[in-house]
């Protein structure tokens, strides 16, 4: 038994999930009688400053949203135990991530996904509210409150498929969040969302976690990836056959010269490589062709959203704006005036 003054944790239950951090443990908090996500950091100085950090960040953020608005997970309390950093959190569900992969990588509903993107996009609001960019958004990092589903046999698959029966979902992990006014890494995201101003080292700022809900929203629309490559010059070759040509003073300004040959991307599309992208990778408008105005309007959304200029790229607030989510605010609409007529 686990007696802290804060906590009496009398069950570990299980792992959640574990990283280079450590990891996150299942525990019952006897005091409160409930379960609880206890992230338990290992005793080594970078994570513990690195813990520290994401402890100053959960503090500010509970700080500026006390109504729990923000869709961003809430810190319940913290303390150390044999050097081990020990976070707990409320218990929640699977990851956007891991419900697809468990779900053999089915896309989500399109009604699924317009939810979880405006829920995505409101976090972001929020935090780029308070001048914080969480930098590392990926479907890994967003959780389900409940990942509760039902199962049905998809004849056309020939196999079973979970539908989620609650799409609401919590922002985790603001380990690597950076406020406007710190330091900024030269690098920060997950590879698969990093942005082309991060990639070419342009510097970076709140349009960064912009670029990344973008290629989120993809994802949970298409099943798939849009950018699955783990190299610099082949994630630009990709961009390029998606959005077309990077724009010249982005080129220019770059300090990665050796990517580019005469202002152009240096890229072989007839190497094994170049065929790769040439056979993976298409206009997005594309993926839009012969679907329904809803569709048509998400792939506009994205255009937005996936700007290459950072200056140029949508805000959140814009985001939020967009007729793609026009459909979610009349079901709101309608909703609130039932409740108003009762």
């Amino acid at each position: 038994m686990l007696i802290l003054n804060i906590f009496i944790l009398d069950e570990i239950q299980g792992t959640l999930g574990e990283g280079t951090f450590g990891r996150c443990l299942k525990c019952y908090d006897r005091k409160r009688e409930k379960v609880i996500a206890l992230k338990v950091i290992k005793n080594v100085d970078k994570y513990r400053e690195a813990a520290k950090l994401e402890i100053k960040v959960l503090d500010k953020i509970a700080q500026k949203d006390p109504n729990d608005e923000s869709l961003c997970i809430k810190l319940q309390s913290w303390f150390e135990y044999h050097g081990h950093i020990c976070l707990a959190f409320e218990r929640l569900g699977k990851s956007v991530f891991d419900f697809m992969k468990e779900n053999n990588y089915q896309k989500y509903p399109m009604h699924q996904v317009m939810h979880i993107s405006h829920q995505l996009i409101s976090a972001v609001k929020f935090l780029h509210g308070i001048r914080l960019a969480h930098t590392d958004l990926k479907p890994e990092n967003m959780l389900f409150v409940d990942s509760g589903y039902d199962v049905y046999w998809n004849e056309n698959l020939h196999q079973e498929l979970r539908i989620l029966r609650n799409s609401e979902i919590k922002l985790i992990d603001f380990g690597s969040a950076t406020f406007d006014w710190e330091h900024h890494s030269t690098i920060v995201s997950t590879r698969h969302y990093r942005a082309p101003e991060v990639v070419l080292e342009l510097g970076w700022s709140f349009p960064c976690d912009i670029w990344s809900i973008g290629c989120i929203m993809f994802e949970l629309y298409a099943g798939n990836t849009l950018f699955q490559t783990h190299d610099n010059r082949e994630h630009l070759a990709m961009m390029e056959s998606t959005f077309g040509k990077i724009p010249e003073d982005m080129v220019e300004k770059t300090k990665k010269m050796k990517y580019f040959r005469k202002g152009k991307l240096d890229w072989d599309e007839t190497s094994p490589d170049g065929l790769y992208v040439r056979d993976n990778c298409k206009p997005l408008i594309e993926y839009a062709l012969l679907k329904g105005e809803t569709d048509q309007r998400f792939i506009d959304l994205l255009e937005k959203l996936l700007e290459y200029d950072p200056g140029k790229r949508y805000t959140a607030r814009e985001a939020l704006r967009h007729p793609y989510f026009n459909e979610l605010r009349q079901r709101s609409r309608k909703s609130a005036d039932a409740r108003g007529s009762h």
